[in-house]
């Protein structure tokens, strides 16, 4: 069976054997885009913090020495409005964020998240970079689109900050392309080791938006393991899992949801912390496993959404682990068949 055979399958997808995605691949980058800016360099909560600007250079320092980053099509993110953020958060709490940006040191935001002086530009940078991948994709420009911003944003719910999360890029990025591009089916698959607790609050009642949420539970943020629905597919993973227990739950939830679903467009909330090199993580997944998922995730989009992919950064803090993942994730979204 072919690969596009195998997504033809549609429902029956849950029945097959676990898909084993081709080892060689063959990087172009002609209709890939890279999207950053240097403003997201300037967030800082303290100087130890693990979510901090290394994190964006070392996947720029990887994608320069595996000989990619010359061929990422680079743009810069503009900043997200305040009319683009209220699709996805209250506009209360919009204000409060402005509000509470700082002209000096930092300011709490919750027990996790900060914001020092750059923070509102970079998180506003780190939205735009996600509505700019949209605006490439569905346009027809880039074929697919890996955000390299930060802070990350998986976790911000409608109203509320929360695990160095300010706004969330992802559900900013589905709710533009459906507020401004008609979409009606936009599926957001997330392999960060914590649940999008934000995502889902977002999109919990939104049969629009189809959320596929893998994590370690029980860890932070103590949620998902009940919380489902018939579009919000949560598949918490148990501490030290690895690679295989990725396959089973991706093959056996992830991929029969997504054959109902039919998304126009997908997008990617992209962590690497659940590498074993992590710490912070606590799962056994190594590069290989975020080829593979990607590898699955892009003929699901090649399937249904005429190959558009918007990946964006999420977690991922052991530097090393970190480049060479999300190589091997932007290597397989560039990759040409």
């Amino acid at each position: 069976m072919d690969r596009r055979t195998f997504l033809r399958a549609g429902a029956a997808l849950s029945a097959l054997t676990a898909f084993k995605a081709p080892a060689a691949i063959k990087p172009i980058a002609m209709k890939t885009a890279y999207i950053s800016h240097p403003a997201c360099l300037k967030h800082e909560m303290t100087a130890n913090h693990p979510e901090r600007p290394a994190r964006m250079l070392a996947i720029e320092r990887a994608l320069q020495s595996a000989g990619l980053l010359h061929k990422l099509a680079q743009y810069e993110a503009p900043l997200a409005s305040k009319a683009v953020l209220a699709r996805a958060h209250s506009e209360a709490y919009i204000d409060w964020i402005f509000n509470q940006s700082p002209k000096t040191g930092l300011v709490q935001l919750d027990a996790d998240t900060a914001m020092n002086v750059h923070s509102l530009e970079a998180t506003l940078r780190a939205s735009g970079a996600a509505i700019k991948g949209v605006d490439l994709v569905i346009t027809g420009q880039m074929q697919v689109a890996f955000c390299d911003t930060r802070p990350p944003g998986h976790h911000a719910g409608r109203a509320s900050s929360a695990g160095f999360c300010i706004f969330n890029h992802v559900a900013v990025a589905a709710l533009h392309a459906i507020a401004h591009y008609g979409l009606t089916r936009v599926a957001i698959a997330d392999f960060d080791v914590h649940h999008g607790n934000g995502t889902e609050d977002i999109f919990h009642d939104d049969p629009r938006v189809m959320l596929c949420s893998s994590f370690r539970h029980p860890y932070y943020p103590y949620s998902g393991a009940d919380s489902g629905n018939d579009h919000i597919i949560n598949t918490p993973l148990a501490a030290g899992s690895n690679g295989a227990a990725l396959r089973k739950v991706v093959n056996e939830q992830w991929l029969p949801a997504l054959a109902r679903h039919k998304p126009q467009l997908l997008i990617i909330s992209a962590g690497f912390d659940a590498h074993q090199e992590d710490s912070m993580g606590g799962l056994k997944w190594i590069e290989e496993d975020y080829r593979w998922v990607t590898e699955v995730l892009k003929l699901v989009a090649e399937q249904h959404a005429e190959g558009r992919i918007v990946s964006v950064l999420e977690g991922g803090y052991a530097l090393d682990a970190l480049g060479r993942s999300a190589t091997a994730h932007i290597n397989t979204l560039m990759a040409h068949r």
